[in-house]
């Protein structure tokens, strides 16, 4: 059998995740995102809160607006100092990050609308949880995709 199928695509990828966890500048790089991604995510939830809140918009508006906010601060960070802006052009990067992003907030808006609607927690704590359950997605795409 040869290795050009869908089992194949996946040993590839269990390969490269594995010759890409051996390397210490892949963990380092890892760090910087999460520190990005901190900042980021402070800064989502500070405006989240200000807008659900503050101004008593709809909590998936507020998400979006939030998610807005925290994407250039994030793009800026991650191109200047975790991934560097390599050979890309920053218009193509911001697209490609923008791109991985939005999925990463579909990813989010699907967690928050469960955890509010469906769990009926608090919303300010259900953003907070589906930020983070968004973030592994958003790094890989912009390793993999976005600065590679």
């Amino acid at each position: 059998m040869s290795g050009g199928g869908l089992g194949g695509e996946h040993a590839n990828l269990a390969v490269r995740l594995h010759h890409a966890a051996r390397k210490p500048d892949n963990w380092i790089q890892l760090v910087k995102f999460g520190v990005v991604g901190g900042s980021g995510y402070v800064i989502n939830l500070l405006v989240f809160a200000f807008l659900a809140s503050n101004l008593g918009i709809y909590h998936a508006a507020a998400a979006v607006g939030a998610f807005l906010v925290a994407l250039g601060n994030n793009f800026f960070w991650n191109r200047h100092w975790t991934f560097g802006p390599g050979e890309g052009l920053a218009h193509e990067q911001a697209i490609r990050f923008t791109v991985v992003s939005v999925g990463a907030l579909v990813i989010n808006l699907v967690v928050l609308e469960l955890l509010v609607e469906s769990a009926s927690l608090n919303e300010i704590a259900a953003q907070a949880i589906a930020v983070a359950v968004a973030m592994p997605f958003n790094f890989l795409g912009n390793k993999l995709w976005t600065f590679a």
